[in-house]
């Protein structure tokens, strides 16, 4: 400790706290406030299709230092603001989509599942997160700056100070997002080739309902080279447990029962493998997923422990009536504990939340316990491990767990007490995601010296400016099928949001006691044994949650970055190199495109069809009025032509990631 305190009293950032620039200006606030919007908007769909997001700070930075160089020059600090305030709607997205959706699956939890709720309950969450920071700063950023790297934070400090690159770097990213939107414009707008390659082993064969397919999206394949090759084979490791091992051998043995076997709704041999799926394997998904996280929660407990004792400590160290530099002004704690106080209070009292006054009061109190508890862990795990494997899904469980229990021992198990017990995980989740970003964030002010208050203020802001553009997403791609008679389109295969469907099975099998348990330990075994196998069990586990046809593609991306890698002769590729600024455009691309389409899903209108009227969406009537749908009659041929298009998406990524930094 003595000598991570050394390393922090000798760092000295890039601009001297007696420097006086721009920083906290008008245009750094609006451009960050744009920027957080569309990545909040593109984190959401990508959260829900896949169950995964990635750091936005970095590709933000890059177009912020880009778009003041084309309106005139920028400093340092205000494209630091810019990227402080948009990548607070990544994380906000981020906690929004793993947990809220699962209102819907609650009993009477859809009554609370509209745009006002979700708005209110993210802006309390993610406020907190830059809240319960404040106080852990001096502790976690400044006093161990030698001994927690924040990786991303780190990368990001660098974009910045290599600020004169940004042109060239920014080209990239764009040539990725454009890429991005024609292919997925031409495959799903269009429809000019198949979107869901795939095969399925016939019923009667020797490997009856064996399944491999692929959803070739730009944004899975731009995830997996992101993520690299290790964390997305084990992705699709899982997948393949899932489709070809489970729901074959489910298949073979339940083809003679003559008795439907529970949870299954009809006979095994008449369902196919997404019915089997849906009956059987999502639950053992969910127990290998709940194993997963709570693994990797215990693997971090020293960590935890020693983030509340430096944390603590540091808040006693404080010394009141020193006059602070620049660089060492904070929000004033006063007003981090009465606010959040107040957010608190707002929550127990609003009447359109779950729950009765004053039993809400309860509810707070939890929120305040695990939110501050969480908020620490997430900090401290991302300055070590970096943002993109903070295992927030792990710590929501444990709240999720810990609450129940709770309400069970005062006799709280009727189903309106099934949103509150959600309303407590979800605020905490999105509060540890955005403390994990803030913290990220943080590092990278430090670095540049920036003006903390500034940033936290702004962080404040992006938060505000985010949840109205999360809210409204998540309201659009749930109402995305309604012209089909599907009234939310959260759950379906498309949008399976996998998180949030795991919360609601948490909650239910604990409150409502109504889980096939067999299924579920089943699954809880297989993260046990491949967490002693040496294997992370959580990303395995979500990989046997997920379809395979999201993580292959995922699979296919992380291959080509280890091929690459190998190729180059390099161990870790750089965050700004070409191939992940351009698979950061695929990604935001891809996503945004998606949330497009999901938008032209959602608005109806009547047509007549040979004579009748029909109601059709703008998307469907598209296809129609294209008239391109040859692809239809391909047969087998279709197939191919998918993953042929697909083989040349992936083509360009190669080329891009080949050149020279």
């Amino acid at each position: 400790m003595a000598e991570n305190n050394k390393l922090s009293s000798t760092f000295r950032p890039f601009v001297a706290s007696e420097t006086v620039m721009a920083e906290f200006s008008l245009r750094a606030i609006i451009l960050g406030a744009l920027f957080g919007l569309i990545f909040g908007a593109a984190t959401v769909y990508l959260a829900l299709r896949a169950g995964l997001t990635v750091s936005a700070s970095i590709p933000i930075a890059v177009l912020a230092i880009a778009v003041f160089k084309k309106f005139g020059q920028s400093t340092i600090l205000e494209n630091n603001i810019v990227q402080t305030i948009g990548s607070a709607g990544e994380s906000i997205a981020a906690g929004v989509a793993f947990t809220f959706p699962a209102l819907i699956f609650l009993a009477g939890g859809e009554n609370y599942f509209n745009y006002l709720n979700v708005l209110t309950l993210a802006f309390v969450g993610g406020i907190l997160g830059v809240l319960f920071m404040v106080p852990l700063r001096r502790s976690l950023i400044v006093k161990e700056h030698g001994a927690l790297p924040y990786p991303e934070g780190t990368a990001c400090a660098d974009v910045l100070i290599a600020g004169e690159k940004g042109g060239s770097m920014a080209r990239r990213l764009f040539t990725g997002l454009g890429m991005a939107v024609a292919y997925k414009t031409l495959m799903s707008v269009f429809g000019l080739w198949k979107d869901v390659p795939g095969y399925t082993t016939p019923r009667g064969s020797s490997y009856p309902n064996a399944s491999l397919s692929a959803e070739i999206t730009p944004e899975y394949l731009g995830v997996g080279y992101i993520i690299g090759p290790r964390i997305a084979g084990v992705l699709v490791a899982g997948g393949v447990l899932s489709y070809l091992v489970l729901i074959p051998l489910i298949s073979f043995i339940g083809d003679t029962l003559p008795a439907i076997l529970k949870p299954a709704g009809k006979l095994i041999s008449d369902m196919n493998p997404s019915e089997i799926r849906g009956g059987f394997v999502r639950y053992i998904g969910a127990g290998a997923v709940a194993a997963g996280g709570l693994i990797t929660l215990i693997k971090t407990l020293p960590t935890i422990v020693s983030a509340f004792r430096d944390s603590f400590k540091s808040m006693q160290d404080l010394k009141s009536g020193v006059k602070l530099s620049r660089t060492e002004r904070d929000i004033p704690i006063s007003y981090v504990v009465f606010g959040s106080l107040a957010l608190v209070l707002i929550i127990a009292i609003l009447p359109q939340m779950p729950g009765t006054f004053p039993g809400t009061l309860l509810m707070g109190l939890l929120v305040v316990v695990f939110g501050f508890f969480f908020v620490t862990v997430s900090s401290r795990i991302v300055g070590i491990i970096g943002s993109s494997n903070n295992p927030i899904s792990g710590m929501t469980i444990a709240t999720l767990m810990a609450t129940c229990l709770i309400f069970v021992s005062i006799g709280w198990k009727g189903d309106v007490f099934q949103s509150v017990a959600l309303v407590v995980g979800g605020i905490v989740c999105i509060a540890a995601a955005n403390a994990g970003a803030t913290s990220q964030d943080l590092k990278t002010g430090y670095i540049v010296g920036a003006t903390p208050i500034w940033q936290q203020i702004g962080l404040i802001i992006g938060v505000l400016v985010s949840t109205f553009a999360v809210g409204m997403t998540l309201q659009w791609i749930d109402g995305s099928m309604a012209y089909k008679g599907i009234p939310h389109a959260i759950g379906t295969e498309k949008f399976a949001a996998p998180q949030a469907t795991l919360m609601a099975t948490i909650i239910k099998g604990l409150l409502a006691q109504d889980l096939p348990w067999a299924l579920v330990f089943i699954g809880m075994a297989i993260s046990v044994v491949v967490e002693l196998c040496g294997i992370r069990s959580l990303s395995f586990a979500v990989g046997v949650y997920l379809p395979l046809s999201t993580t292959f593609p995922i699979f296919v991306g992380g291959a080509l970055k280890g091929l690459i890698d190998k190729m180059r002769g390099v161990k870790e590729e750089s965050e700004v190199s070409p191939g992940m600024l351009y698979s950061t455009g695929l990604v935001a691309g891809g996503s945004l495109t998606g949330v497009l389409i999901a938008i032209l899903s959602g608005i109806t209108f009547m047509t007549v069809t040979a004579g009748a009227q029909k109601e059709v969406s703008v998307a469907e009537y598209l296809l129609d009025a294209v008239g391109i749908h040859g692809w239809e009659k391909l047969g087998a041929g279709a197939d191919f032509l998918g993953a042929a298009m697909f083989a040349l998406l992936a083509l360009f990524l190669v080329r891009t990631a080949m050149k020279k930094d």
